[in-house]
């Protein structure tokens, strides 16, 4: 059996005839990588790299898009026995100093001693790269070329280190071990063999330095071995047709995405691109890495019913980077729970059914080899313990002390048992606190998630209490599909008609102006902070919109990057 990422790639290269990555572009053409080529690849990549002074366990961060490169890049440092580092890359040229900042600070939380880049973003990342300044800089993939190497690495040890989305802190190194990659590994796959969803071709636009992109598309494609169609990220925001056409194309069972991405596809495809189309094969949806939103499930099924879609399919999911991945599955052989509960009972704890109270989906039970602990009947701390849990957080001892004790992960998140099934109910850090009572953020985003106007998914809610303010007050920011003078009025009446919270501030912004994690989840902690610094200012060429809520008058609405949302 294979023990470590970098024999799986020679147990696929090997026995993985006919199978390998394809990779798909805006015309649906595509372009094929056996496993041997990307193996054949990687290791002269390997090679390059202990020529130019890498070592065992050096960090070598890949900031690469969806290509062939990046896998030369990350098998590459794989096989040369290095800690890949994948980073996300800029997709567009707004918002430079901000990416440049982050980007700076996870090579340095790293310590990577090289980067390794593609033509155009090795040009952008100069100052990045200048800031953090890893020992052998930073070089365009396509000049690492040597004799061919492979390192033989222990399951213990390091194989790379992923940054945790830090929606309410800054990002932090995930540092994971080939044993605890590949126990999650098989860990899903015998999920899917459970729901007879044998993987032989699968299907992913999402980017491949997230871990539901990574990890549970390609390692577990690379694991069985399979083969494994890739979509660019941003090409999927732009068509997001192609993920249906392309799992209809190859007969895929089991695909992944956020809600946000079941969302888009209700709203933006088209019926004359699905001519052909048929989902019937499409065993597990799996919707997960951001909160699961009952009426996308519905509308999803609904509108795609006619094209084979069955509701059953649709398998929402929980899990993190701290515990790999997966963490809990839902049944694939019934329709996903939802359940009603008591709004004020949950802001204090409790879980009370209530037939007008607030909707949640069931996340499921935990994947083989995974326990979890939550109350039963009761909010309180989610934990995790399991052979996949990360070894820690790179470097920062006294982080890792604070997230894992007795074996048992603390993921930051609430929730709670019912029947047996996983509820979670929101994060500990995000929670509002208004008038001494605790609120959940994602109960006031849904409210506005579907008041006409708002676009799905862009939304947050923050409490937060003003100098010359007496108590904390709700802050609500949406993003508009349109200029729209009404649109915070009606977010300030759902939002008080669905939670009794009356809105002190109701900030509309233009497309794609709320600050996110390099996984696409909403930042709400750092959305009011650059609020509150006015350090979100819109771009010369748009005319700016106003703002409706007693703190409002006269203020600007601010922007941010648009193509963000293309991730979790």
């Amino acid at each position: 059996m294979a023990d470590t990422l970098g024999s799986c790639l020679a147990r696929a290269a090997a026995i993985g005839a006919g199978k390998g990555l394809s990779f798909v572009d805006r015309d649906e053409r595509e372009s094929v990588l056996s496993w041997a080529d990307i193996h054949d690849r990687a290791a002269a990549v390997a090679g390059g790299l202990r020529e130019r002074g890498v070592r065992p366990g050096d960090g070598v961060a890949v900031v690469l898009p969806t290509a062939p490169e990046f896998f030369d890049a990350f098998f590459g440092a794989v096989l040369a026995g290095a800690v890949p580092v994948p980073l996300y890359p800029p997709v567009r040229l707004g918002r430079l100093d901000e990416y440049h900042a982050r980007t700076a600070g996870m090579l340095a939380a790293a310590r990577v001693r090289l980067v390794l880049a593609g033509g155009r973003t090795w040009r952008i990342l100069g100052e990045a790269v200048a800031r953090a300044a890893p020992d052998l800089g930073c070089v365009p993939v396509a000049d690492v070329r040597g004799a061919a190497f492979s390192h033989r690495a222990r399951p213990g040890d390091l194989a790379m280190v992923q940054f945790s989305s830090g929606t309410t802190a800054d990002a932090k190194p995930v540092a994971l071990t080939h044993a605890g990659i590949l126990a999650n590994v098989r860990a899903m796959r015998e999920v899917f063999l459970e729901a007879g969803a044998a993987v032989e071709h699968a299907v992913s636009w999402l980017p491949l330095y997230h871990d539901m992109g990574l990890i549970g598309s390609v390692f577990v494609a690379l694991y069985h071995p399979a083969s494994l169609t890739l979509i660019p990220p941003e090409l999927f925001v732009v068509r997001p047709a192609l993920w249906l056409r392309a799992i209809s194309r190859t007969r895929t069972p089991v695909s992944a995405a956020p809600n946000f991405a079941y969302a888009l596809c209700t709203e933006r495809v088209a019926d004359a691109e699905m001519e052909g189309v048929d989902l019937g094969g499409w065993r597990l949806a799996l919707n997960g890495s951001e909160p699961v939103a009952p009426a996308t499930l519905r509308r999803f099924a609904e509108r795609f019913a006619r094209w084979g879609f069955r509701r059953e399919a649709l398998c929402p999911v929980y899990g993190l980077s701290e515990a790999t991945l997966a963490v809990t599955f839902s049944d694939s052989r019934t329709p996903f729970a939802v359940a009603r509960f008591d709004r004020a009972a949950l802001a204090e704890g409790r879980v009370v059914a209530s037939d007008d109270g607030v909707e949640l989906v069931s996340v499921g039970r935990p994947v083989p080899g995974v326990e979890v602990d939550a109350p039963d009947g009761a909010v309180g701390a989610i934990r995790v313990r399991g052979p996949s849990v990360m070894a820690g957080y790179l470097h920062q001892p006294e982080r890792t002390r604070q997230a894992i004790a007795d074996g048992w992960l603390e993921t930051g998140d609430l929730g709670f048992f019912q029947d047996g099934l996983l509820y979670v109910s929101g994060r500990a850090k995000d929670v509002l606190i208004l008038r001494g009572r605790n609120h959940a953020p994602h109960d006031v985003e849904r409210a506005v998630d579907g008041v006409a106007g708002v676009r799905p998914g862009c939304a947050a809610a923050v409490s937060h209490r003003a100098e010359d303010a007496d108590e904390e007050r709700l802050y609500v920011f949406v993003e508009a599909r349109r200029h729209d003078p009404g649109l915070a009025d009606r977010c300030r009446d759902a939002v008080l008609e669905a939670t009794g919270l009356d809105p002190g501030l109701v900030v509309v912004l233009a497309p794609g102006t709320l600050p996110r994690t390099s996984s696409g989840k909403i930042r709400r902690g750092e959305t009011l902070r650059l609020w509150l610094s006015g350090s979100l200012t819109p771009p010369e060429r748009v005319t700016p919109w106003l703002l409706a809520g007693e703190l409002a008058k006269g203020t600007l609405a601010h922007w941010r990057r648009s193509l963000s949302r293309a991730t979790r």
